[in-house]
């Protein structure tokens, strides 16, 4: 089982950025794949998840309206389209399955740091 994150980067606040996992080794429809961050000298928190069986989404209250995930489930894909970003949402992004929401399961992959300045 590999959960990989890419795309982040150094955006201006205000930016953008779409970060993707790719998936592999496990029955991919099965399960609820979501993203968490990490900013340094804070917990790892939950950010949004999807079902892939059906498309329904969750987001972390702070993320509603500017955070967009979104699944290519033929490709194993996940992906998080972040927008308006801020100072605060600087972090290393994870992307793991989850059994609900903010309860991920499984090692995690190598993240992918997303550094918005100011």
């Amino acid at each position: 089982v590999q959960l990989q994150a890419s795309g982040g980067g150094l955006v201006q606040t205000g930016g953008s950025l779409r970060l993707s996992c790719t998936a592999s080794g496990f029955s991919f429809d099965d399960y609820t794949i979501g993203w968490f961050r990490q900013a340094p000298g804070k917990e790892r928190e939950a950010v949004s998840c999807i079902h892939i069986s059906d498309g329904d989404t969750y987001y972390r209250k702070a993320m509603k309206g500017r955070f967009t995930i979104s699944s290519d489930n033929a490709k194993g894909m996940v992906y998080l389209q972040m927008n308006s970003l801020k100072p605060e949402d600087t972090a290393v992004y994870y992307c793991n399955r989850l059994t609900t929401w903010g309860n991920p399961f499984g090692s995690w992959g190598q993240g992918t740091l997303v550094t918005v300045s100011s």
